[in-house]
C-alpha cells in the first residue's frame, strides 16, 4: 500500500492513437468522501473512470487506488471497488436476486446472509423473483448499485447513477449514497444534474480531458468572484437572448427555467445599464438583477457548454 487517500494520481494520461482523452490529471480523493466529476460528453468522464478501475492502463502519469499502484496492481484494485457503470450489464431474463448472486460470485463470493441484507435494506423483499426486465427504471438502478455492493467495497465508482430516473427515486438514491458514505465508503459520482453536484463533498470539472476546477461545491461558485452574475426574470426571447450574445463582455447567456442567466466581465454592467443594453427599457415586468454564481454557471463559465 502506498498512499492513505482513496485515490490519487499525478498527471494521469490516457491516449488513443494521437487523440488525448485524459490529459494530466491530477486528484487526490479522501476516504469517506462523496465526489463528484462533472463535465460535458466527451470530455474524458468515463476514460478516467475506466483507468481508475483498473479496467483501462494509463498511457502516462501515475496514480493509486485504494493504495494499489494503477500501472502495477490493477487486479487488486478491481476486487476492493465496486463500479455501476452507465449501462450496467444486468441480465434481463434472471431476476433480482438471481443478478445478485451472480455479481456477488463474480466479486468473489458473500454470505448469504450479506446478500439478504442487501435485499432487505433496499427494498427488493417484493421484487426478488421479478426478472430483472420487468423492474422499473428506479429497480432496476437501486438493482445495479446492490450489485455492486456485494462484497462491501471501500470505494464505488458510480457513472451517471441516477440518469433516467423520476426525482423521487433520485432522492431515495441520494439518501443511499448518504448511508454508503457515512459508513466509511468513498464515492466517485459522475452527474449532469447540478443539483446533485451540490450534495457533493467535493467536486471537479474536466473538459476536453483536461481538469479546470475542483474544490468543494461552495468553493467551485466562489471561483467567479472576478465576473458579475445577473438573472434577468422572463419568458424566454429570441431577440433578448441574440442582444445579450451580442454584447461585449458577456461570457454566459443560458436560459433556465423563466430566467436567463448572464455571467458578465467584473463592472462592466449594472442592472440598469444592462437593461438599457437588452432593450428592456420599456418592460417594467421584466426583472433584472444581480444574483449569485450557481454551479452551473461555473461550468457553463469554464466549458463553454450546459451540463
Amino acid at each position: 500500500m502506498i498512499e492513505e487517500k482513496a485515490i490519487v494520481t499525478h498527471k494521469l494520461t490516457r491516449r488513443f492513437g494521437q487523440r488525448v482523452a485524459v490529459d494530466e490529471v491530477d486528484l487526490e480523493i479522501e476516504e469517506g468522501r462523496i465526489f463528484g466529476f462533472l463535465g460535458p460528453n466527451g470530455a474524458g468522464k468515463t476514460t478516467t473512470i475506466r483507468m481508475l478501475t483498473g479496467i483501462l492502463r494509463p498511457s502516462g502519469g501515475q496514480g493509486s487506488v485504494l493504495g494499489f499502484d494503477l500501472a502495477r496492481e490493477a487486479e487488486a484494485i478491481k476486487k476492493r471497488i465496486g463500479y455501476v457503470a452507465q449501462q450496467f450489464g444486468l441480465y434481463d431474463n434472471l431476476t433480482a436476486v438471481e443478478n445478485l448472486e451472480f455479481y456477488s460470485r463474480v466479486y468473489g463470493g458473500a454470505e448469504p446472509s450479506m446478500l439478504d441484507h442487501l435485499i432487505d435494506r433496499y427494498g427488493f423483499g417484493e421484487h426478488r423473483d421479478i426478472l430483472a426486465r420487468n423492474l422499473s427504471g428506479g429497480f432496476r438502478q437501486r438493482l445495479a448499485l446492490i450489485c455492486a455492493l456485494t462484497h462491501s467495497p471501500r470505494l464505488l465508482f458510480l457513472d451517471e447513477p441516477t440518469a433516467g430516473v423520476d426525482p423521487t427515486v433520485r432522492k431515495e438514491l441520494w439518501d443511499f449514497f448518504y448511508e454508503l458514505s457515512d459508513g466509511g465508503a468513498t464515492l466517485f459520482v459522475t452527474t449532469h444534474y447540478m443539483e446533485e453536484a451540490e450534495r457533493c463533498d467535493r467536486l471537479a470539472f474536466i473538459h476536453d480531458g483536461k481538469l479546470v476546477a475542483e474544490d468543494t461545491p461552495d468553493g467551485i461558485k466562489s471561483s467567479l468572484t472576478d465576473r458579475d452574475v445577473f438573472a434577468v426574470h422572463c419568458r424566454y426571447d429570441r431577440e433578448v437572448v441574440a442582444r445579450a450574445k451580442g454584447l461585449a463582455g458577456i461570457e454566459v447567456v443560458n436560459q433556465f427555467g423563466r430566467t436567463l442567466r448572464l455571467v458578465a466581465g467584473e463592472g462592466l454592467y449594472d442592472p440598469g445599464s444592462l437593461r438599457e443594453a437588452l432593450g428592456l427599457t420599456g418592460s417594467s415586468e421584466i426583472e433584472v438583477a444581480r444574483d449569485q454564481p450557481t454551479i452551473e454557471d461555473v461550468f457553463v463559465t469554464l466549458t463553454g457548454q450546459r451540463p
